[in-house]
Order: C-alpha cells, then sequence, then structure tokens
C-alpha cells in the first residue's frame, strides 16, 4: 500500500469519511509512522467539549488499552462511542452511561455477571439446531424472489430472529427493532438526532413493557432468566433490561449483519475462496469474515489517570480511539493482511474488543450465526451475483452497509 500523507484536519472519526470508504491507506501510514497520533478536532465538532483524541492504530496498543480499561481508561467516563453529531449536548451523552457497554468498575462486573447467564457456550449451542433451521428458511425464502436487496432478505433476518428468540420478542415485532436500530445509528446525521432520540426511546419503553410482562408471566426466555434474581440476588431492573436490549439492537443486530454482506462481498471479491468455502467449509474462515469486516471500526476510552502507552503520555481525561479496523490489519500480527484468506490461522482479530473486562459478551452467538448464514448460503444460493456496489452507512464508528442489489441466481440444493 502506498504512503500517503495526512493532510491537517484529516478526522479518523468523521462519518462521511466511512459513507465513502473505511481509511486503509492513513491507518497504514499511521502504524509504519506514528501508531498513537493526536487528532486535533474544534470543541463540540464530535460532541465532544475537548481539543481532540488520541488515534490508536496498532493491534498491541488496541489490546493493552483494552486490557487495561476499568484499571486506568474508562468508559463511562466519555462513553464508548468516539463520536456524536456536532453541538450534541453533554446530557445526550451521559444518558448512554446507562448501557453496560459504558460503565466502570464494580457496577461494569456485576452487569456482566448477570447478563452472560444467557450467554453461555452452552446455553448457546442449544440454539445451533433451531437457528440453523431458520437460516435455512431464510436463504430459500430469497432464493425464491429471484434477486433483492440482501441487507434485509438475508443479512439482518437471522440476528433479528435470533435475538426475537432470545429475549422472546414475538417475530412478528422483529422488524420494527430492524427500523428502530436502524434509526438509531443515525444519531450522528444532521437532522436526524431527534429521530435517533425517539428510537432510542421507543425501544427501552418496549423492553421494559417486556420485562414487566414477564414479572406477571416468567417463560423460559431471556428476559426471565435476567429479571429473576438468582442465588446472589442479582437481576436486572425493567430499566436495566430496557437498556440492554438497547445494546442489542445494535450490538447484536447491526454488527452480526454487516459481518455477514462484508463477508458475503469479500467472498464474491474472491471467488477462489467462495469455491474453497463451498467444498470445505473450514472452521477458521468465521473469524476472517470478522477481521475482515470490522464491523465496528473503533471504540474509544477516556484516560483516568496520566498513562503511558506505545511510548506516548496520554494526559488524565485525554480520550483514545482504538482503531479495531487498523488492529485487524496489522502488518506485524497478520501475514498478507489485505488478502481474504478463509485459512488464516492463528487470527488474534480485535473484532470483538480485544481482551479485557470489555470483551464481547455475545461473541459466541455471533460466531455461530455467522456459521450458521454462510452455510445456509453456500447449501442453497452458491451461485449468488452481486447487481451493483454496495452502499455505505454514514458513521463514524461502524462500518456497515446499509443496501446491496444481489441475483440470488437458481438455488442448487444439496
Amino acid at each position: 500500500m502506498q504512503a500517503v500523507t495526512i493532510p491537517e484536519g484529516f478526522d479518523f472519526t468523521d462519518p462521511e469519511l466511512y459513507e465513502k470508504r473505511l481509511p486503509h491507506p492513513e491507518w497504514a501510514h499511521l502504524r509504519r509512522t506514528e501508531p498513537i497520533r493526536w487528532c486535533a478536532n474544534e470543541p463540540g465538532a464530535d460532541g465532544f467539549d475537548d481539543h481532540g483524541y488520541w488515534v490508536v492504530t496498532k493491534h498491541e496498543d488496541v489490546k493493552e488499552i483494552s486490557r487495561r480499561t476499568n484499571e486506568v481508561f474508562s468508559t463511562f467516563e466519555n462513553t464508548a462511542i468516539p463520536r456524536f453529531a456536532p453541538g450534541t449536548e453533554r446530557e445526550i451523552v451521559e444518558l448512554t452511561r446507562l448501557l453496560f457497554i459504558n460503565q466502570d468498575g464494580e457496577e461494569h462486573k456485576k452487569y456482566r455477571r448477570t447478563i452472560s447467564k444467557g450467554f453461555t457456550p452452552r446455553n448457546i449451542e442449544k440454539l445451533r439446531d433451531h437457528l440453523a433451521e431458520k437460516a435455512r428458511v431464510i436463504v430459500e425464502t430469497a432464493a425464491a424472489k429471484g434477486s433483492g436487496d440482501f441487507i434485509t432478505e438475508v443479512a439482518s433476518e437471522l440476528p433479528l430472529q435470533a435475538i426475537a428468540e432470545l429475549i422472546g420478542i414475538p417475530l412478528e415485532d422483529r422488524h420494527q427493532i430492524f427500523e428502530w436500530s436502524n434509526q438509531m445509528t443515525s444519531y450522528d446525521v444532521p437532522g436526524k438526532v431527534e429521530e435517533s432520540q425517539m428510537a432510542n426511546a421507543m425501544v427501552l419503553s418496549y423492553a421494559q413493557d417486556l420485562a414487566a410482562k414477564r414479572e406477571i408471566d416468567p417463560r423460559d426466555d431471556l428476559v426471565t432468566k435476567l429479571i429473576q434474581a438468582d442465588i446472589d440476588g442479582e437481576r436486572l431492573t425493567a430499566d436495566e433490561f430496557g437498556w440492554f436490549v438497547v445494546l442489542l439492537a445494535v450490538a447484536g443486530n447491526e454488527t452480526t449483519r454487516n459481518a455477514t454482506t462484508h463477508g458475503m462481498v469479500a467472498f464474491l471479491d474472491n471467488p477462489d475462496q467462495w469455491e474453497l468455502f463451498k467444498d470445505e467449509r473450514p472452521a477458521t474462515a468465521y473469524d476472517e469474515i470478522l477481521r475482515w469486516a470490522s464491523p465496528i471500526t473503533s471504540f474509544q476510552r477516556t484516560a483516568t489517570e496520566d498513562v503511558e502507552i506505545g511510548g506516548v503520555t496520554m494526559k488524565k481525561g485525554d480520550r483514545a480511539a482504538i482503531m479495531y479496523g487498523s488492529a485487524n490489519f496489522d502488518e506485524d500480527v497478520f501475514e498478507d493482511p489485505f488478502s481474504f484468506n478463509i485459512l488464516r490461522d492463528p487470527n488474534p482479530h480485535l473484532s470483538f474488543g480485544g481482551n479485557g473486562p470489555h470483551y464481547c459478551i455475545g461473541a459466541n452467538l455471533a460466531r455461530l450465526q455467522i456459521e450458521l448464514i454462510f452455510n445456509a448460503i453456500a447449501d442453497h444460493l452458491p451461485n449468488l451475483e452481486a447487481l451493483g456496489e454496495p452502499s455505505r452507512i454514514r458513521s463514524g464508528w461502524l462500518n456497515g452497509i446499509t443496501e446491496w442489489s444481489v441475483d440470488y441466481k437458481c438455488p442448487v440444493m444439496r
């Protein structure tokens, strides 16, 4: 990749940039020359009243900051989201502290212990056969249409149905959750801030109502597990459960569907890899899809004291944007990182947030869904073709696709 000059004022969380492309040339340049770089911003330009943030691009530094979160780095202070709309009121930023990913210390540990009851490897594996059948129906339904939007007809359906299954949301409501989650991630789009806030409130209200119903009528679902006290008396209140569902609507829906879409685009761009996958179904494929997709390009942490990382001293109160999208292509960690190689092993990608207390609690579910949907596509839509270029989402931290027209071709049943 050619060396580039990063112009003054280049912002690594600019949503207009990500709407067009990922800044891979700029990331690669920083990894070689300035792995941790100060990015100056006008106060309020990204929703924060400071003068900028540190851009962290190397795999080892992203891992180190992730490991030391809750120790010398905080998500609570300024949240994990590195970008808000210009001029966002501080009250809006602080409201998102109620999300699990924006908590620190003992509060975060307690919340995580409670939620993890529903996401153990054993509990997730129990869903395999049921979700595999759902994946088959999804792709066969899409195939019957001949052509369509891969996002709405294939990539989004399994995450939505899995969440509905876990939580006990009626399937007929899943597309409403899909619409709300899309609106929620548009919070930094000019003119859509209020719409995003309203969608957030609607999801919160829906989930709180669901929790209240399960208090009266408990069932064998995740809602009931989380709101009933365990042997240690730990449970989620209706409000806490509501914020958990707000998080799931993005973390459990947006990220998995975008990984699926980016993975399919990569397979079509690398037909030899698609043929290999169809023939052999290597277990290493799913982590390569996650590495390549890097559905979340960055989260942020705030230093709670002066701390040295990678030879750079960050001052107390400094924000650091840890760039997963860059770390997952670090030449010092991944051989030939810009080759999509489904046999890559080992594959220490950081798409689930790196090591540490904020490692993605839904990683097992995400991996299972990606495995099942790609096996279903390979079985029933092996000749899928793109009808155009995918349209990218406008976001300062999500690597998302909003629309992608495909021809499903004639399904070949195995």
